[in-house]
């Protein structure tokens, strides 16, 4: 397979790892996405799961548009909002971060809004202000990571729930919601793959186990999740985008850059889809 695959004579894509991750050029995202386009990019999606998007210089409005093109924008209820913005649009801050910083017990990798019963598809995110070096953000294709997984870890996880507790920053927000688990190992609703799902930034734990035990299981699973060979890895320009599929990936933003006061933007597309694990029934 060529790593230039081209759907027509606009469109370019580069291939930026062998499983994950392609760069996308020929395209204005200021104007509206042909029918052809859209269809051209969600194919792409599932199929590279991280695309970026180079000298991209849109503003909100037109971020917000790019992101509906693909499903129904959806309105974080905990994350921080810049100032004057239309909503759907998440400031992602390191100011804010460091400000609300707390001690991670196992590191930032993880996926945005499982603590809900229908976590997004995906995150569209945008640099506004970016070092000059430092700051990448790196994505894992979950998929892989659980293919490459031994048997018997496999057998382990298969029918394990997953606890996301988002709870205390909901109720700081005013929202009423259950602590919600999900499948440990998730069917991806259009691809068909089989996922790790996890999120090891919200005090994860496994449903019904001893929390020794958990944290045991959940340690050995995120070592397992840092392999490079299953990764891909982003440096930030301003006006880079990057569209990720948020159900077959785990990313982690890395913190390198010191006291700048790196700043994006994100816009997240809603799914009707509830994580499961679809098995096999025998023929």
């Amino acid at each position: 397979m060529s790593d230039n695959l081209s759907f027509s004579a606009v469109l370019r894509v580069q291939r930026l790892q062998p499983l994950i991750g392609a760069e996308v050029s020929g395209l204005d995202l200021r104007e509206p996405l042909s029918a052809a386009h859209r269809e051209q990019i969600r194919a792409l999606l599932l199929r590279h799961k991280v695309l970026v998007f180079r000298d991209q210089p849109i503003d909100r409005q037109q971020h917000l548009a790019f992101a509906a093109e693909f499903g129904a924008v959806y309105d974080h209820p905990t994350t921080a909002k810049p100032e004057g913005a239309q909503p759907g649009i998440d400031l992602i801050s390191a100011v804010e971060a460091r400000r609300r910083v707390k001690k991670l017990q196992y590191g930032a990798w993880h996926t945005d809004t499982s603590w809900d019963v229908r976590p997004v598809l995906g995150g569209i995110l945008r640099a506004i202000h970016v070092p000059e070096v430092g700051g990448d953000t790196v994505w894992v294709d979950a998929a892989q990571v659980y293919a490459g997984l031994p048997d018997d870890l496999k057998e382990t996880i298969d029918r394990l729930h997953l606890v996301h507790d988002h709870h205390k920053a909901l109720q700081q927000a005013g929202v009423n919601q259950p602590i919600v688990a999900h499948p440990l190992v998730r069917t991806h609703p259009e691809t068909g793959e089989t996922v790790l799902y996890a999120n090891f930034l919200q005090n994860p734990s496994i449903l019904g186990w001893e929390p020794a035990a958990s944290e045991a299981l959940l340690e050995r699973l995120r070592r397992e999740v840092t392999r490079p060979e299953f990764q891909v890895r982003v440096s930030w320009r301003k006006d880079s985008i990057v569209f990720w599929d948020n159900r077959a990936t785990l990313h982690y933003a890395v913190q390198n850059y010191g006291d700048f006061p790196r700043v994006m933007e994100r816009v997240l597309v809603a799914s009707d889809d509830i994580p499961h694990r679809k098995v096999a029934t025998p023929a």
